[in-house]
């Protein structure tokens, strides 16, 4: 995986996470949510890569 795709992931699980917490915090169900889904798309995409990563080898 390279560098820069791996750094954006994260940073989308990090992203997402900040939002649940804010979520949570304020009591809005809907930021949490997307917070959430931001995560899981984040860690989807790492898996994604890494299997790419995994077969190219």
């Amino acid at each position: 995986m390279g560098i820069a795709k791996k750094t954006r992931n994260i940073g989308q699980i990090v992203e997402g996470k900040a939002k649940e917490t804010t979520g949570r915090a304020l009591g809005n169900k809907g930021l949490q949510r997307r917070g959430k889904a931001e995560q899981a798309m984040g860690k989807m995409k790492q898996a994604v890569e890494k299997g790419r990563e995994t077969f190219k080898h």
